[in-house]
């Protein structure tokens, strides 16, 4: 039998910081660069019930550790259940399991952060959020550790929504935060521009983004989400996390594709060929640059093995056992 350190969510919920999570993803993103390996995420749909399964897997030598994310949404259920199997990198050997629910907006937020610091102007002090989620919330909770902003501004549909958001973060950043009436009054002279929403169109016009403004969108993860303007696309540097996942399912990268404005080469470079030293970031001040997360292992395994060291440093978990595959084969 192998034991395998099963992790509860409340467990992981205060081992790390917003700005560890940053560091953690940005080693992640630095192995895939040099040696690691990732696929987009498979995803299967369900017609009757209505859901999906999905899954993503990663292998980060450097970091040390492997494994994937997998989960279900829909099929009936009220809400998603994030499993996270983690193995060693050298041996293979199962290590751990942890349930992902705490520990997902975090990593989210900090590949996000991670475009930003990659990308975005180093005297960027200006940000706008479009979107008040619980996406939004950890993408500037995690970018607010990369940049020192001094005014934030936040859009989203609902009054209520935007207020609420803009007043719980005036008080937690030494940013001046607060609401737009609109995503053009929310964008207007931004240095960084955060969407982070389930929006089928754009959520913003390309001529209102400034010249210089670096995006981080979030929200792209399927052929119809196209959060931000194919323009926006085609004239940016654009820097998915992995480039085949470009390909398959980043809304705006393949609407700009569809309408002639981009061909595949438009792809500058991956996240971690950028965090590894192998392809420049941004050259200039004046340039548009676009970071499309949408999702992957990397920042998944990352984040879940430095957590799992310091949960076992601190006598956190609940050893299982798990039934090794050879043991499964008799002779009866």
């Amino acid at each position: 039998m192998t034991d395998v350190l099963f992790l509860r969510s409340d467990e992981l919920a205060d081992l790390g910081t917003a700005a560890e999570y940053v560091d953690w993803v940005r080693e992640g993103y630095a192995s895939h660069g040099n040696s690691g390996s990732a696929e987009p995420r498979t995803k299967l749909v369900s017609g009757d019930p209505p859901g999906m399964c999905t899954g993503y897997l990663a292998i980060l030598p450097e970091v040390g550790g492997m494994g994937g994310y997998t989960y279900a949404a829909g099929f009936g259920d009220e809400d998603v259940h994030l499993a996270l199997p983690l193995f060693d990198a050298e041996s293979g050997r199962m290590v751990a399991m942890l349930d992902g629910a705490s520990m997902n907006p975090f990593k989210t937020g900090a590949v996000g952060a991670l475009g930003v610091d990659e990308l975005a102007r180093e005297d960027a002090s200006t940000c706008a959020v479009i979107g008040s989620g619980t996406q939004a919330r950890g993408q500037l909770r995690a970018a607010a550790t990369v940049r020192d902003f001094e005014t934030v501004r936040v859009y989203s549909p609902t009054e209520e929504n935007r207020e609420a958001f803009a007043e719980t973060f005036d008080e937690r950043l030494d940013a001046d935060v607060s609401a737009a009436d609109s995503s053009g009054d929310a964008i207007a002279d931004a240095d960084v521009v955060i969407t982070a929403t389930k929006a089928s169109d754009p959520v913003f016009h390309d001529h209102e983004l400034p010249d210089g403004a670096h995006v981080t969108a979030v929200g792209q993860y399927d052929r119809g989400k196209q959060e931000i303007p194919p323009e926006t696309v085609a004239r940016a540097t654009y820097v998915p996390d992995l480039r085949e996942r470009a390909l398959q399912d980043a809304g705006a990268f393949l609407h700009a594709l569809d309408g002639g404005l981009i061909d595949e080469d438009h792809v500058h470079a991956e996240l971690g060929e950028v965090v590894a030293g192998h392809e420049p970031g941004r050259t200039s001040d004046d340039e548009i640059t676009v970071f499309d997360s949408g999702g992957t292992g990397i920042e998944t395994v990352a984040a879940a093995w430095y957590l799992y060291q310091r949960a076992d440093e601190q006598g956190l978990g609940e050893p299982i056992e798990f039934t090794p595959g050879s043991q499964a084969w008799t002779d009866e």
